[in-house]
């Protein structure tokens, strides 16, 4: 692990949308700045993601000064959509974790309707610190995430994605690769490690920023969507059944929770603090 850095960081200003590449994050108890603190939601409130709408991935949000945010998508006109006022709340439901969080404006919903071809709502969580706790069976008491599946942060190892692709090639469906790692959607890529080295990781650092980790991140169909064109395959979750297995868990990196705040850089240091 001498040689073990951030290659790479990602932010994902709306819940499904785009991801972001920034040189550099700050990082608050519950996640990233900006990290998933919009969302979709549907009927009932459940949260809409990649899952049900793969060309979400196709769609982006870029961070505006105050917390707004510039929507953009494939055959839409940008729209700007501000924070709004948090005079109401409306229940989401992600996973069966229920949160609340505040309705942006009507335009916003008009918007992202056209664009799903079904009705969905944009919601703003207002009160990260406050709204939405960790999985108790995973966390210590008061911990934090925001809209982000169920944890504030996810690392990748590239050495990983390696040893997985070399399982792509040589199995039923090695067309399909090799895949890039936007498949996973991590918030931190590492280079410089041995493949599946972040399953014993038990306490890091990265540059000045001390995490805990929490549990291998089960993976999902979002992960056969291409996030260039929004077209499903069958890897990587065939050869992740194959080789990553844990019960009923198709597992490939590792969900982390912060210990310490400061900021990540490309280039950090990574270090094991604790196996």
């Amino acid at each position: 692990m001498e040689n073990a850095k951030v290659q790479s960081i990602h932010v994902y200003p709306v819940k499904a949308f785009k991801g972001r590449s920034p040189r550099e994050a700050v990082v608050e108890p519950w996640g990233l700045t900006g990290d998933r603190r919009w969302a979709l939601i549907g009927n009932g409130g459940k949260v809409v993601t990649q899952r049900e709408q793969p060309r979400l991935a196709l769609a982006a949000a870029e961070p505006l000064a105050g917390g707004g945010i510039r929507l953009s998508a494939p055959g839409q006109a940008p729209l700007t959509v501000d924070v709004p006022d948090p005079t109401m709340t409306v229940p989401v439901d992600i996973f069966g974790t229920k949160v609340e969080a505040v309705p942006a404006a009507t335009a916003a919903h008009s918007w992202c309707t056209a664009y799903a071809q079904a009705e969905v709502r944009l919601v703003h969580l207002d009160d990260p610190g406050t709204r939405r706790p960790v999985d108790p069976e995973y966390a210590l008491p008061g911990e934090t995430v925001s809209l982000a599946d169920g944890y504030p942060l996810l690392v990748t190892t590239t050495a990983s994605l390696d040893a997985l692709n070399s399982l792509i090639s040589e199995g039923a469906y090695a067309h399909e690769g090799p895949l890039p790692m936007n498949r996973f959607r991590p918030n931190i890529v590492v280079t410089g490690t041995e493949a599946w080295a972040e399953d014993r990781w038990s306490r890091i650092s990265v540059g000045e920023v001390v995490f805990r980790a929490a549990r291998t991140s089960a993976r999902c169909v979002v992960t056969t969507t291409d996030q260039d064109t929004a077209a499903r395959g069958r890897e990587p979750l065939h050869s992740l059944a194959r080789h990553r297995r844990i019960g009923s868990r198709l597992v490939f990196g590792l969900n982390l929770v912060p210990v310490s705040a400061g900021t990540l850089r490309n280039g950090d240091p990574v270090r094991v603090l604790e196996q």
